[in-house]
This record gives structure tokens, sequence and C-alpha cells, in this order.
């Protein structure tokens, strides 16, 4: 990425991501395409467990930004043995990170559904789902920091082989542990968990394998397992706020579920599956701005920070002219992709409402998240980390609360203050709000250029095992 024509370099390193993330949205669509066949309780049961599910998945992908960061740079600046020894620490830390996530979430796991507003059937149906979700995270961590360790060297493909093949396992095994089949009881919410579960571990154990070939551009060396602190404390130090952001974008998933959840079953279910075709939008621009994170991290490791910046804007650019079209797509037939989930027409047409009021959006969201990626490929994770925070909870949360119920409080000076009690349809409206409003920030944050020094130390002493 440091050389070349931009545009055609880019495509090159982001097809690949897009058909990588595609492929992880893969694994949701399919669960409720067959928990679809078990009922709108179950559907709305996944649906209210995705935002938490996809937390864990932000914590990882933002402690992988730091692997991201660190290993293209180093790359940029022809330092091939340090990059190898950040992989090595990365499995440190994401082993760490998940095992304490898991054990937290498993002694949590009624409170936590209690909390986001999980009732009666759709409680026992989501408390089946998030028990083996659970038990899945560490093999998640580790999928996303052996993916990141390639990406960071350059290598996209491989690591979407991988995907293609165990999402196609889980596609296949999806309705045999949701449904049943021959003698394998059918399980519901949990047998899409159990699904997951195991096609997450074949492409993990498969990641692993490659890391310790080394043929792909890095590779994992037993002697760096051992801590290096100076190393953790940069990958915690470049990754935190990262995290965080994952976090704050997941946990507002989290509350907007709860909200949603409030207006009933219909809504959540129409809503579980409106984020489902939403995170398609995700997944692309999710990719490309991992594709951004990689130029202008190696851009940077070679002290080019206008090409850095012409890869940025390029990549921008491209992603919302895709996501226009996308959005255009889905407003025209929104019946027909609802239908693709579910056949319950309350659902379908709540579903309509939500893609035509949020889908022409799309494009602010994947814009915003492509110069995310840039600001993380600079190291500078946490602008990234602000844009998130902005976004979710300056301009959606609030704007979903102010519009979508009535209340009234008395303010000093003006009086009393209502909200506009739109109903479920300002929740939709706050997500545009949100899109809308971070994307304007985002362009004039990165025009600022805080971002162009990188974060690599110039002359550092080599780790140990370093040539």
């Amino acid at each position: 990425m440091t050389d070349g024509a931009i545009a055609p370099k880019l495509f090159a390193l982001s097809w690949p991501l897009v058909a990588g993330n595609l492929l992880q949205t893969l694994y949701n669509l399919a669960d409720v395409f067959w928990v679809g066949r078990v009922g709108s309780d179950a559907v709305a049961a996944v649906s209210l467990m995705f935002p938490t599910s996809w937390m864990f998945v932000s914590t990882a992908m933002g402690i992988t930004a730091a692997t991201i960061a660190l290993v293209s740079q180093h790359v940029g600046a022809g330092e091939d043995r340090q990059a190898d020894h950040v992989v090595g620490q990365t499995v440190l830390l994401t082993l760490a990170v998940s095992v304490a996530l898991a054990v937290l979430g498993y002694v949590f796991r009624h409170p936590l559904l209690s909390l986001i507003g999980a009732e009666g059937a759709v409680y026992t149906e989501a408390l089946a789902y998030i028990e083996v979700i659970f038990f899945s995270l560490p093999l998640t961590f580790l999928f996303f920091a052996f993916r990141a360790a390639l990406q960071g060297a350059g290598d996209t493909k491989t690591a979407m082989w991988l995907m293609v093949a165990s999402a196609g396992l889980n596609v296949v095994i999806d309705p045999i542990f949701i449904l049943g089949w021959g003698p394998i009881e059918g399980m519901g919410t949990r047998g899409a968990a159990v699904a997951t579960l195991l096609s997450r571990l074949f492409a993990t154990a498969a990641g692993v394998y490659i890391l310790l070939r080394g043929d792909w551009g890095v590779q994992l060396h037993l002697e760096d397992l051992q801590p290096d602190p100076d190393r953790l404390r940069k990958l915690v130090d470049v990754g935190y706020p990262a995290s965080l952001d994952g976090w704050a974008r997941s946990f507002s998933a989290v509350v907007m579920a709860a909200l949603v959840a409030r207006f009933g079953p219909i809504p959540t279910a129409a809503y579980g599956i409106g984020l489902r075709l939403m995170s398609v939008s995700w997944s692309v621009s999710g990719a490309v701005g991992q594709a951004t994170a990689t130029g202008v991290g190696q851009n940077l490791g070679a002290k080019t920070p206008d090409r850095a910046a012409s890869v940025t804007w390029t990549a921008t650019a491209t992603t919302m002219g895709i996501l226009f079209a996308a959005a255009g797509l889905v407003v025209t037939f929104p019946a027909e992709a609802m239908r693709l989930f579910i056949g319950e027409q309350p659902v379908i047409d709540e579903g309509i409402t939500f893609l035509r009021i949020v889908a022409p959006s799309w494009a602010f969201f994947g814009g915003v998240m492509v110069i995310q990626g840039a600001f993380r490929g600079a190291g500078i994770t946490k602008a990234a980390m602000a844009l998130s925070f902005l976004s979710r909870w300056i301009f959606r949360v609030p704007v979903a609360l102010a519009v979508a119920f009535a209340w009234t409080v008395t303010v000093p000076v003006i009086g009393p203050v209502s909200g506009l009690a739109w109903g479920v349809e300002g929740l939709w409206w706050a997500y545009v709000a949100g899109a809308v409003a971070s994307f304007a920030v985002a362009v004039v944050w990165f025009r600022l250029g805080t971002w162009r020094e990188g974060v690599i130390d110039r002359g550092a002493t080599p780790a140990a095992g370093d040539d």
C-alpha cells in the first residue's frame, strides 16, 4: 500500500475483507433465517442477544485494532521481526481478556437478560442462546487476533477463505441443531449457538496453525508467548480506546434494543431482522475501514502521510457510493427483504417502516467507519473512540429518548419540556440523526491532520528474539 495506484491496491486489500465480514454476517443471517422457523419469540430472543454478542465481538475488534496499527507500521518500516513479536503478545492479551469476559458473562447472565428487558418465553430462549455463546468467546477473540495479524502484513485473503469454510459449515449445521435431523433433537436458539461454536472452533484452529507455519507474512513464535510488559503496555495503550469504542457502540445497541423491547415483541423482532440487514452495510464499511487502517499504517511507517490521506478519502467516497446504491435497493423492495427471514405480516410491516427510515443513512454510517479505520491505522484510537461516543451517546440515544417517548420534566428558566412521543418510529429516526451528525464531525476531525505521526517507536530497542 506504500506505492503505485491507490484504488486498485485498496480494492485488492478490501474485497477479501468485505467478503470475510459478509460471511461473518452470514452467521447471524443464517441464525435468524432458521430460528424464524421456530417462531417470533425465538427471533425476538436472538434479536435481543445480537447487540450483547456484538459487544463481545467489538471488544475483540478493539483489542486487535492495536495489532493492525502496530504490525502494519512495523511492516511499512521494514521491521518484520518486531511485527511477529506483536502477534505473540496479541495472542496472550486476547486469551486473557476473552476468558475473563466469558466467566463474568456466564456468572451474570440472568441479571443481564433482565436488564435488557427479556421476559417470559423470550427470556428462556435468550438464556439458552447466550449461555453457549459465552463459551465461544475465546475462539472468537483468537480468530480476530489471527485476522488482524495477517491484515497488518497486507494479507486479507487467507482469513477470507477461512471464513468461507467456517460460514459454509455454519449454514450447513444450523438447521440440524436448530430444527433437528435424524438422531439430533432440535434445540431451537441453543442449537443456533452450538452451530456457531463449532464453526468458530474450526476457523480458530486453522488460524492458529497458519500463524505457527509463518508462510503468510507474519509468524507466531513460541518464544513470543512469554509476557513482554513493554509490548503488552503498548498494545493496551493503543487498544484500550478501540475496546472502549467497541463497548460504546455495543452498549448503545443494547440500550436501543431495550428501548425497542418496551414496544413489544413485534417491533423487537422487526428491529432484529432490520439490524441483520443493516449489518451487511457495516460489514462492507467495516471491511473497507480495516483495509484503510492497513494502508494508513503502512504509509505512516514509510513516512508518506499524504498518501495515507489519499487512501482514506478514496476509501470513504467508494464506500458511501456502494451503500447509497444498496440502500436504494432495500428501500425499493423492503417487504421482500423482510420476508427472507419471517412470514408474520405484522413483523414485516414494522420492518418495512424501519428500512425506509434507516436505510438511506447507511452511507453516512459507512463513511464514519472508514474514517475511524484511518484513525486506528494511525494508532490514534482515541479519535475513533470519540466518534463512536458522539454518534451513539450524544447524537442517537438522547434523540431516541427525546422523540420516541412521552414524558415531561420542568427545566429551570425554560419551564416544562416534553418528549415528542413518536413511538417506535422515533427510535428509527434516532439512527438517522446519529449517522449524519457523526459523519460531519468525522470529516472535519480527519482534515485537521492530528493523526500523521503514527505510534511506533523509531529506533526502539529490538524485542527479544529479533534478528
